[in-house]
């Protein structure tokens, strides 16, 4: 980078002076741009900032209001230092008013003892400077080679910040625009001591610009985006401080580059996801938000060779249980590989449907059926052959998520009612997510299938569901909150166990005489009688209903 006030001192012709710093020896490590020699008094308005001001002082004003006007010019612009060389108008100090306005505003005052030349000072300052800008070019080309490597060979986000982190010596995180973390890279630090409510810190950090450096947290930001669209910001996360005055900081092109480089990464993923896929997304949405006409969903999909009209239509979601939860990047690469998956199933069992992602979670079928296609049949087929290459992929992968739930809405005969039956779908697929898998002969579920569990889904929403669990649990869910206690969830294993009392106490891991406390001071707390039935079937209900609107 470019040599600062310090180097400059440091210099062998500089050393012959005997240079002294009289004032603002707290600021030495300003960046010297250039070196300029001038006796004018009103020279800062020839300066463009960065430079160190050389002078004999032989036409400095002789007034205290002068030398101070002419120390404020100077740092005003910028300029990185003043040197005087004693021996043409002063000789062994420099006046009292200089001095202090020069430490008032912090700009390095240096003095020369010996007498110097000046010409001989410039070259080689110069040659620090064109030496730091060829060092700056250099290492600019070298970033930007590296990075269009990555670009061509369409490295994944990880490698890419990886290699960030690698060049600037520091961690380095990748986050969406919910200050959630995609990606990282801790250069070798511990990841606790990055991620550890890394939340919170990111939302303090509003650094103005697309990158900007926040002093308090020393962290480097910059936002990630393409096409007008953000999505994510990179973070070089170093120590607390402030930069070199006047100074950019010396990481910003390589984390931009980065950025640009996570940008086209996101378009070129984006586009890989196959036209034939990304039309069938489009037809699947244009039907659930009424933006396509009957005619045109008709028309489009006749055109991709799956004709809608005069055809039974079959709406299907498909979900992957929750195993664990991935990383974002990581989430969004399943549900695309999920769908290409979806899209074999149906073509390995020679069905014709529109198959694309529908959600950030789900897939979204709409099967066609002929009039001699028993839809049965047809269903349980592609569940199964679903299901058999789901583990077959899964074996592949440790982290493969459990079978998938196969949702199936009612046939419709019009394309007017495809909605209905994907909504159908979706509402069966959001219920059954929470059934045990493997704990069912059916291959897939429908409406009855979810029984009650899946009537409260539906009415999640509803006010009078959320004031009915609000009026028979909201005592007992307060009593918890207040105390820390889980009195709900006693209640909740003791009416799964069939309000068997010593088999509830096992499943509770406690012993009888500590359950029964519990329970009785459920009784007390609502003021029911848990012997009675139908109070134990409205708790029940109630807390199915609850966890219908927490989901």
């Amino acid at each position: 980078m470019l040599p600062t006030v310090a180097r400059v001192l440091d210099l062998e012709v500089m050393r012959r002076g005997l240079p002294q710093v009289v004032a603002g020896a707290d600021h030495l490590e300003r960046p010297v741009r250039w070196v300029h020699v001038s006796e004018l008094p009103d020279v800062a308005g020839m300066l463009q900032g960065g430079e160190l001001v050389l002078t004999t002082g032989i036409a400095l004003p002789d007034d205290r209001e002068g030398l101070a006007r002419y120390v404020r010019e100077l740092d005003e612009v910028g300029v990185a230092g003043l040197v005087v060389e004693y021996g043409r108008r002063y000789f062994d100090s420099l006046p009292r008013a200089l001095v202090h306005a020069a430490e008032q505003r912090g700009l390095p005052l240096i003095t020369l003892r010996r007498e110097l030349r000046f010409v001989a000072v410039t070259e080689a300052v110069h040659a620090l400077v064109v030496n730091a800008q060829l060092e700056q070019l250099r290492v600019s080309e070298a970033v930007h080679q590296v990075f269009n490597e990555l670009v061509v060979e369409g490295a994944e986000p990880p490698e890419v910040i990886r290699q960030v982190a690698r060049m600037a010596g520091a961690p380095v995180v990748l986050e969406n625009l919910a200050h959630q973390v995609l990606a990282h890279d801790t250069a070798g630090r511990p990841e606790v001591e990055l991620l550890e409510d890394w939340e919170r810190r990111s939302r303090g950090v509003r650094p103005p610009g697309r990158t900007g450096h926040d002093p308090r947290s020393g962290w480097l930001v910059t936002t990630v985006g393409a096409r007008g669209q953000d999505w994510g910001r990179l973070v070089l996360v170093q120590d607390p401080g402030p930069l070199p005055e006047n100074e950019a900081h010396p990481h910003t092109m390589l984390l931009e580059r980065g950025a640009s480089a996570l940008a086209l990464n996101r378009l070129v993923v984006r586009d890989r996801e196959s036209l034939e896929r990304q039309t069938h997304r489009t037809l699947l949405s244009g039907i659930l938000t009424h933006a396509l006409t009957v005619s045109e969903v008709a028309l489009r999909a006749q055109a991709l060779g799956v004709p809608l009209e005069g055809r039974r239509l079959v709406g299907v979601v498909l979900r992957q249980r929750r195993g664990p939860i991935p990383a974002a990047l990581e989430a969004q690469a399943r549900l695309r590989d999920f769908t290409e998956l979806a899209a074999g199933a149906v073509r390995a069992c020679r069905l014709s449907a529109l198959v694309g992602a529908l959600d950030d979670e789900g897939v979204g079928v709409l099967i066609t059926l002929g009039t001699q296609q028993d839809e049965h049949a047809a269903l349980d087929a592609f569940s199964a052959t679903l299901r058999r290459m789901s583990a077959e992929a899964g074996r592949d992968d440790a982290a493969a998520a459990p079978a998938p739930v196969v949702a199936v809405g009612s046939s419709v005969g019009s394309v007017r009612d495809a909605r209905r039956t994907l909504l159908e779908a979706t509402q069966v697929a959001d219920a059954a997510l929470h059934d045990a898998p493997g704990g069912r002969a059916a291959s897939y579920y429908r409406l009855p299938d979810v029984r009650l569990r899946g009537l409260l889904h539906l009415l999640r929403d509803d006010a009078r569901l959320q004031t009915y669990v609000e009026r028979e649990l909201g005592p007992l869910l307060a009593h918890d909150a207040e105390h820390n206690g889980q009195l709900v969830q006693m209640l909740r294993i003791y009416l799964e166990q069939g309000r068997n009392k010593s088999a509830a106490a096992d499943a509770a891991h406690l012993s009888r005489p500590s359950f029964y406390d519990r329970l009785h001071k459920v009784e007390r707390i609502l003021g029911v009688d848990l012997d009675q039935v139908e109070s134990c079937l409205s708790l029940h209900v109630a807390l199915l209903a609850l966890d219908a609107v927490r989901r």
